[in-house]
């Protein structure tokens, strides 16, 4: 048995073990413990996925114009905070981009705060998930930005904003910029993932430290601590996605 395998991640492995590995056999992979294939983080991030999904079907059922409930209007301030922060990135037309970044929020949110609850732990603090989230952020705005400008228009980023009118100085330019911006672009997904892992990996430790060498106070006060790093971090991370669209998207004046 897995080293701090929680009681859910257990049950996991006791009971849908196959369905793991029959999984990873489709990818040609193979688990460490063919019996113990679940690990914590990829069982809290299915509770994560299942309570969104299930949270979703609750605010759709009960959506209303003239009577809206305190969820849904709930969920309109998430929206319109997250509208408004796309505009100032940069973003001069959010509204096709808002499903995203709200998706990402509430997904690395839920994730980050999950590990209050004394029977599970947050995904975020394995590698392998924000380095995913950073993945798929790094798909989505190099997609948008192809699409806004065509694969030439989007390769000439890559080249620099400055344009002269002589050849040479246009080369020299490009030489210089082209190396510069890929590695700009490679390592972000790499700050990415290392930002949000660190934090949320070093805020849980401590987090765990205190809670057990005392009681009450000062493990509320650390636990808020925990609260506060896991919305900053969203917010982070979230931000900067909308800061790569808008630079990826953005038309030159």
């Amino acid at each position: 048995m897995p080293e701090h395998e929680l009681w859910l991640t257990a049950q996991f492995n006791e009971h849908l073990a196959g369905v793991a590995n029959a999984i990873l056999g489709i990818f040609n992979m193979h688990a460490n413990d063919p019996s113990h294939p679940w690990e914590n983080w990829i069982v809290c991030e299915l509770v994560v996925m299942a309570f969104l999904m299930i949270l979703a079907a609750i605010v759709r059922s009960g959506l209303s114009a003239d009577k809206p409930g305190k969820l849904q209007m709930a969920f309109e301030w998430i929206y319109g905070f997250i509208s408004d922060n796309a505009h100032q990135a940069g973003i001069h037309h959010p509204g096709p981009f808002v499903p995203y970044f709200g998706t990402i929020f509430l997904f690395i949110l839920s994730m980050n705060l999950i590990g209050i609850i004394p029977a599970f732990e947050s995904p975020t603090m394995s590698p392998s998930v924000p380095a995913g989230l950073a993945i798929c952020t790094f798909i989505y705005y190099n997609f948008f930005g192809i699409k806004a400008h065509g694969v030439g228009g989007h390769l000439a980023h890559f080249a620099g904003p400055v344009r002269f009118g002589s050849i040479v100085a246009n080369l020299f330019i490009m030489l210089l910029m082209v190396p510069i911006e890929l590695i700009s672009h490679m390592a972000r997904p790499l700050s990415l993932t290392v930002r949000l892992y660190g934090n949320m990996f070093g805020g849980e430790q401590v987090t765990n430290v205190f809670l057990s060498l005392t009681y009450l106070v000062i493990p509320a006060i650390f636990m808020a601590l925990h609260v506060f790093v896991a919305l900053v971090q969203t917010y982070v991370f979230t931000l900067l996605t909308m800061i790569y669209v808008g630079l990826a998207t953005a038309r030159e004046h």
